[in-house]
């Protein structure tokens, strides 16, 4: 996530910070996904899990707001 959130910092153009802050939003529901599947298979302590998943929850939310914004 973070180093593709850096290369639409950089991006050139609206279009392409659009492109690159999809490929962030997309990675970030992966890295939910997988945080997700560790915690049904109780792989690592649910407290640990839970702060990552918030934090990975408001990372999609935000990214995905800011896309929204840029859509406009």
């Amino acid at each position: 996530m973070a180093a593709n959130y850096r290369a639409m910092c950089k991006a050139r153009s609206k279009a392409e910070r659009f492109s690159k802050l999809s490929i962030v939003i997309e990675e970030t529901d992966e890295t939910l996904f997988w945080l997700e599947m560790l915690e049904e298979l109780n792989y690592i302590q649910q407290e640990l899990l839970l702060d990552l998943k918030i934090k990975t929850e408001e990372i999609l939310k935000t990214t995905s707001s800011y896309r929204k914004m840029l859509k406009d």
